[in-house]
Parts: structure tokens; sequence; C-alpha cells
């Protein structure tokens, strides 16, 4: 079991900043939401009035009413999630889940640390190191996972865990975080601590700077909450603050203030969305769109947020039920995320449908062209059943570049439901060998799992080989490894090895 920190990370720059003064910032951002009858799916588990993780294909994983730890389907019912039989600790009582990654969390209980991956819950190696009372946690643009604890900010990238100090000392006290660009665009790392706002940005590779910040705080007002909205094609993404007196927005066109019709209890964001509670009423904000709603026909009770995520969905607990609350039945997408880098020119994507009434229609939208969808898996891309013909679309077609492809459900009463996945395609320029290129991914990070348990053997060619589309699939949707995923480069690394043939 590791036990030893390895060396912080070198700051080359620390600035304090903390704009003061009672003057409104330039501009504001009246909201005006519109009510929406809001469509609901039940969870089949009564859950626990703690943070929780939202997966955008749909379900997450939750901590139950009694105390334990839960996988939720889309359609709300219950899925796979046991203690791995390696694990050296009892799970223990769930005190809350976390997000890591498009598709990973981290479960923290009375007993310790625990990452929910693929119906399993893997205690990682540096579990006892960072211990339980996590604040907060975010993933950056550069692939690390970030995470706020009582006595420090922690970064976990490679699979391994290391402390990022300032001047030597440890960034403790820190009570909220989220991942947004800084104010010069810069993938940045936001965070409340000390009563001053500060974001951490990449100067050069392993190397950090804390900055100061811009924003506009009146005397006496404290942050609260920070959320943060990713990109979208040609849209940078967004920070938003709930201070202790309004809620602040700062994108491309500076900081504004949004006048919501009462002050938020919780704000949450996820892609291209934001939610937000104040008592009993539940907000939402489309980015992409401009456009503030209000959930109408929810059940009566105590009203909490636990997770959101990318589709513009929010699981909330009224009274002691727990269900999904959206403005309309979205479809997910799976075989793509959010944000991802696309390499496979032939990459296979479905649209999964949540409950409710079947559309008349589901079709892809991407580069101003319709596909229609048809049977029930609703794929695009890839090879048809003879292995050698490419279905009606193939992402060769697509120029290097930012891309986002859209799912429409269409509906007999003329409503649509729109899910939308910004990605990056870089198609292939090289072609990796095993021997080059993946064997020392393996060695690093692979072989203490996959040589001969916890998972299944994967130390030679011929075995990375046979199993070459599960490694691309759980790598490529950050499932694996199971202490954390792989940077961007080792990514794709894989993807263009199973690509161009798996070559020794």
């Amino acid at each position: 079991m590791a036990r030893f920190l390895p060396p912080s990370f070198l700051l080359c720059a620390a600035v304090l900043l903390c704009a003061c003064g009672d003057d409104a910032p330039p501009g504001s951002d009246p909201a005006k939401p519109a009510a929406f009858t809001a469509t609901q799916v039940a969870a089949s588990q009564s859950l626990a009035e703690a943070p929780g993780f939202a997966d955008q294909s749909g379900g997450g994983i939750f901590a139950t009413a009694a105390g334990g730890a839960v996988r939720l389907r889309l359609d709300g019912s219950r899925a796979a999630l046991e203690p791995h039989p390696q694990n050296k600790s009892a799970l223990g009582q769930v005190r809350a889940t976390f997000r890591l990654g498009p598709h990973s969390a981290l479960v923290e209980t009375n007993s310790g640390l625990f990452l929910a991956n693929q119906g399993w819950l893997i205690e990682p190696l540096w579990q006892e190191v960072l211990g339980t009372g996590i604040v907060a946690t975010a993933q950056t643009a550069d692939g690390a996972a970030w995470i706020a604890h009582p006595t420090g900010l922690y970064q976990i990238q490679g699979g391994v865990l290391a402390s990022l100090k300032l001047s030597g000392q440890a960034l403790s006290g820190i009570t909220t975080m989220t991942a947004a660009p800084a104010e010069d665009g810069l993938p940045g790392l936001w965070f409340a601590r000390q009563g001053k706002l500060n974001v951490v940005v990449a100067s050069a590779p392993g190397v950090y700077q804390v900055r100061g910040t811009d924003a506009p705080l009146g005397t006496g007002e404290t942050v609260r909450t920070l959320a943060g909205l990713g990109a979208g094609t040609g849209k940078a993404g967004e920070v938003w603050l709930l201070t202790s007196t309004r809620v602040l927005r700062r994108n491309a066109d500076g900081w504004s203030t949004v006048g919501l019709p009462s002050l938020p209890d919780q704000l949450m964001g996820a892609g291209r969305y934001l939610w937000a509670r104040a008592g009993d009423k539940l907000f939402t904000f489309d980015a992409d769109q401009g456009l503030w709603g209000s959930a109408e026909g929810l059940p009566a009770g105590a009203l909490s947020l636990l997770a959101v995520d990318e589709t513009g969905c929010a699981w909330v607990r009224v009274a002691d039920a727990a269900m999904a609350v959206s403005r309309a039945p979205v479809p997910r997408v799976t075989g793509m995320h959010q944000g991802m880098l696309v390499v496979e020119d032939g990459l296979v994507v479905q649209a999964r449908l949540p409950p409710g009434a079947a559309p008349q229609r589901v079709v892809f939208q991407l580069e101003g062209q319709e596909f229609e969808a048809t049977g029930p898996a609703y794929s695009m891309g890839g090879l048809e059943a003879d292995h050698e013909t490419l279905k009606a679309f193939s992402f060769a077609s697509l120029t290097p570049g930012g891309h986002t492809l859209g799912v429409v459900s269409r509906f007999a009463d003329g409503s649509e439901a729109l899910r939308q996945v910004p990605f990056t395609y870089q198609p292939l320029t090289t072609t990796p060998s095993y021997a080059r290129d993946i064997r020392p991914i393996h060695e690093a990070r692979c072989a203490k799992c996959h040589t001969t348990s916890p998972g299944r053997p994967l130390n030679t060619y011929e075995l990375w080989k046979s199993n070459a589309q599960l490694i691309n699939a759980a790598v490529r949707d950050l499932r694996m490894p199971a202490d954390g995923p792989l940077d961007p480069q080792g990514i794709a690394l894989i993807q263009r090895w199973v690509s161009s043939g798996a070559l020794p």
C-alpha cells in the first residue's frame, strides 16, 4: 500500500488578489425562467441527501438512504456495483460520491475511498494517504483529476496522487472548487480559500501557477459555491459563483450578475447546463441557447440537488423520493463523451432512449446533415455486419478539428429532445506498434492489475490484440486504468493502435 506522496508540484508564481468594492459589475444578466413541465424518471432506490455522480450516458452512482452505494441506470433501475474481492478494507457507510471523469467516480465511506469502475468498487493504492473528508473534485482539460481535501489540494494523474503546494505549504482550507477557463482563456481550476478566489493554471507540463482573479466581489461578500460549464463548439467554458448575496457569471464577455427570482441554496454545472435550487424551486440554464427554465410538476416536499450531467439532467431528492429531472426526454449517447478526442474514423456511436413515450424518429446530426437512426441500437459510424461496408456515415469525411454531434428524438406532438456532444476529430497520422508505443503504457499503468490478477491477464502482445476492442473502449471512456485515466496522449495512442490494426 502506497503511503508516501511524490514530490510536490513546482509553483512558479503565486498572486492572491481579491477585487473589492461595492460597485456593480459591468453589465447584468437578468434571468426570467420560463416554466416547463419536468420530465421525471423515478429512481428505484431511496437515496441519501448527499453529493452524487451523474453519468452523461445515463444513471449514476449515489449514496443510498441506508448508507450503501448504488449504481443506477438511465431508467432508474439498479445496476451491478460491488466491492472488489481484492480490497483490503470493508466498504463501510457511504458518505458521498464525487466525479473523477466522464464515467468514473470516487466513493467516500467512513472506512476510506473507493473508485467506482465497471460495476466494482476498487480500493486505490493511495487511499490511506488521502483519507476521508473530501470537499470537492474536478477534472481539468489536461485529463487530470483534482481533489480538494481539508489537508490540501491533490492531483491524480498517471495513477499517482500528488499534493500541490504554495511556497512549500499545503493549500488547505479550500471550501469549493470547479474546472473552468481562467480569465485569459487557459484551462483553469478555480477554488475559494481563506476568503479569496483563486485559479490554478498550467504554465508548462507539471508546472502550475496559482493566480488571483478579477471577480468583482464586494466588501464582506463571500463565495459559497463554484460551478463550471464546459466549452461548446465555438463557445468557451464559463465559471459561475454563488456568493453570500448573488450569483455571478464569467463567460467570454466578462463578469455579470445573474438576477434569479431568489438566491439559490445550491448551484451545479455540467456540460453546457447549469442547475440552481432555491428553496423548493428548481431552475436550469442552457448556456448554448441562453435560456432559463423553472421546473414544474415536481412532487411536494423538501428538495435537494444530488448531481447533474452534461445532457441537462439533474438528479434530485424530493421528500423521501429520488428522481432524474430534465426539460425533455433527451436521448443519451454511448461511444462518445463530452469533449472527447476522436481518432477512429469508424467509431460506433449509439443513442439510448430514456423511458417513456417512444419518439417517431431518432436522427443524428453532423456537419449540417441528418442521418436516420434505425433499429434498437441507433448506431452510426463503424462497419456493417459484413465488417467491410461502412455504415451510412463515416467520421473519415470530417476535417480535423472541433465538431458537434447531435442526436434528436422527434415526437408525434411536434416536440423534440436534443443531445449535443462537442468533440475533437484528430485522424490517424502515424501507425503505432505494441513494442514501441503500447507496451510502455502497459508496464507503467496496467501491469499491476493485468498480469495475473485482479484484472484479466494482458501481459503479452497476443492478449492485448485479442482484447483490443475492450481495452480501447475502456480507456476511451476513461474507465480504465482503475487508478485513474490515462493522459490524452496515452488514450490517443491506444485508439490509434487499435484503429490501425493492432500491430506488434
